[in-house]
C-alpha cells in the first residue's frame, strides 16, 4: 500500500452483495467529506455500516498514515461475496425449497490528492 493510501474493511454484512454494491458504488471518486453527507442521508438500510466503514477508513488516514482529512477521495470501494446461510422453507406435497441469505464484505481505500 502507499503511503498516502488509508484502508478500511468491514466483513460478513448481512446484506447481499448486489444491494450493497449500489451504495458502494455511489460514493466512488466522491470526496471522503461528500461521501459521509451522502451516506448520511441515505435511505438505504446498509448506508449506515459503509458510513461507518468510511469513518473508520477516515480515522486510519488521519491517526496511523498522518494524511489531511480535507483532501481525502475515496478510490476504491468494492463488495465482495460471504457466506451464506442456507435455509429451506416447507412447500406442498412434501417438497422443499432451498432459501440463502448472503453476507457481504466491504473494503474502502481512501487516497490523498493534492491540491490542483
Amino acid at each position: 500500500m502507499l503511503e498516502n493510501n488509508a484502508k478500511a474493511k468491514l466483513t460478513n454484512i448481512r446484506v447481499s452483495p448486489r444491494k450493497l454494491n449500489l451504495v458502494a458504488a455511489a460514493i466512488r471518486g466522491m470526496t471522503a467529506e461528500k461521501a459521509m453527507n451522502y451516506l448520511t442521508f441515505s435511505r438505504k438500510r446498509i448506508s449506515t455500516e459503509v458510513r461507518k466503514t468510511l469513518a473508520s477508513a477516515i480515522a486510519n488516514a488521519e491517526n496511523n498514515h498522518g494524511l489531511d482529512i480535507d483532501r481525502l477521495v475515496v478510490s476504491e470501494a468494492y463488495v465482495g461475496t460471504g457466506m451464506k446461510l442456507k435455509r429451506f422453507q416447507a412447500r406442498g406435497r412434501g417438497k422443499a425449497s432451498s432459501i440463502e441469505k448472503p453476507f457481504s464484505h466491504l473494503s474502502i481505500v481512501l487516497v490523498e490528492r493534492g491540491i490542483d
